[in-house]
């Protein structure tokens, strides 16, 4: 009996440290493209023809995020500035100076499923990883 619970224990074990490197790469990857996402939205749109990132500049973020084999419908836009004024409307752009901050999140996905099998509690179910950044718009009427 104790040499059953051993292997259920050692294979158990094993298991985790087989596969859990390959989960976190994957969980690397997710929050590079997220980051590096951000980065693209919010270089596009504080230049100075846009100052606002709007819903078209959010859906091809989506697609470009879908090509890497994130599901789109998951992925949520936090778009803000730093004044309070609407950063998503095209119609009044964040003028210059002001900030245009961007929260990009994305579920875990059960990535850390696999750590139950050494005892370390997995994310909740809600979590998301999130990629943010700000830059100061330079849109000038």
């Amino acid at each position: 009996m104790r040499s059953i619970l051993i292997f259920v224990l050692f294979a158990g074990l094993l298991c985790w440290m087989m596969f859990s490197p390959i989960y976190k790469h994957v969980l690397i990857v997710r929050q590079a493209a997220l980051q590096q996402e951000a980065d693209y939205l919010l270089e596009v749109g504080a230049n100075g023809s846009h100052g606002y990132i709007d819903a078209t500049m959010i859906n091809q973020s989506k697609q470009r995020l879908a090509a890497i084999g994130l599901r789109p419908d998951d992925i949520e836009y936090d778009v803000t500035s730093t004044d309070g004024s609407i950063a998503t409307s095209a119609s009044a752009p964040v003028l210059r100076g002001i900030g245009l901050a961007l929260t990009v999140s994305y579920p875990y996905d059960g990535l850390f499923a696999i750590d139950r099998l050494v005892g370390i509690e997995p994310p909740p179910a809600d979590a998301r990883m999130r990629a943010t950044g700000m830059k100061m718009s330079e849109f000038v009427p």
